[in-house]
């Protein structure tokens, strides 16, 4: 009967091997106000079978449906959630204790914060940490540099309208995801801190990108064109004020 505070949602397809840990890193933390949904993306390797309905059996919620792909398979499991805050977790990645806790506390204290992200630590094929340092628009309007696997507000995906699953390929949603939250005027917050254990496989989603760039990068455009026209106008500003000065100076001189 407790409230929902936070709802972790883990999609997974095909990684039943590393589901246990990732589970259990959040079933580990202790907390009563947190809720934990599997959404099994059409997995069809028997091992991740088995472990889906070891879940049902320990009492987790598990949605199953038919691969669609990561977006989709966030937003199922959100759309079934019931908490103020969305985690989202990879099957192959583990939460570090205590951050959910130092999340909640942040965005608790401040309304205008929306999304909350920390540092990962790379270990399989790298063991090297992930920093990723204060948040930066333009360094943002560039490239993604914050992982999916931050703490937000239920109502940046509801402005959203959820994860877009219509980019030219799946792995870079998140891009997307937080260019939105930018675009309603949401804060972020960075935690110097290591939020999560990200895995480093020699294949990964993200290797499913390469040679695509150019198609994401005009997807992102066309989306977010106001968001980057603004950005332009203020660097044209700037530019202006800039020779204004140095012209300003020249006389002067």
């Amino acid at each position: 009967t407790k409230s929902c505070k936070v709802s972790v949602v883990i999609p997974c397809f095909n990684h039943g091997e590393f589901l246990p840990e990732a589970v259990a890193s959040v079933t580990d933390i202790g907390r009563d106000d947190v809720e934990l949904i599997v959404v099994d993306d059409g997995s069809t390797d028997e091992r991740t079978r088995k472990e889906m309905d070891a879940l049902v059996a320990q009492g987790i919620k598990v949605i199953r449906q038919e691969n669609k792909g990561l977006a989709a398979a966030r937003n199922a499991g959100i759309l079934a959630s019931q908490g103020e805050y969305i985690f989202p977790l990879d099957a192959d990645d583990r939460l570090r204790p205590g951050w959910i806790d130092h999340g909640i506390r942040i965005l608790d204290s401040d309304p205008q914060v929306g999304v909350v992200y920390g540092d990962a630590q790379c270990f399989g094929e790298r063991s090297d940490r992930w920093l990723v340092g204060p948040f930066d628009r333009d360094r943002l309007l560039e490239k993604n540099y914050i992982h999916a696997t931050a703490l937000y507000r239920r109502s940046v995906w509801e402005q959203n309208r959820r994860y877009d699953g219509t980019m030219p390929v799946q792995g870079l949603e998140d891009w997307d995801f937080w260019l939105g939250a930018l675009e309603h005027g949401w804060q972020f917050a960075y935690v110097p801190e290591v939020l999560f254990d990200y895995r480093i496989a020699k294949e990964s989603m993200i290797t499913r990108t390469h040679g695509f760039e150019k198609q994401v990068e005009e997807f992102i455009a066309i989306k977010h064109g106001p968001l980057y026209r603004h950005a332009w106008l203020e660097l044209g500003h700037a530019w202006l004020q800039l020779a204004s000065q140095q012209e300003s100076l020249k006389w002067t001189f």
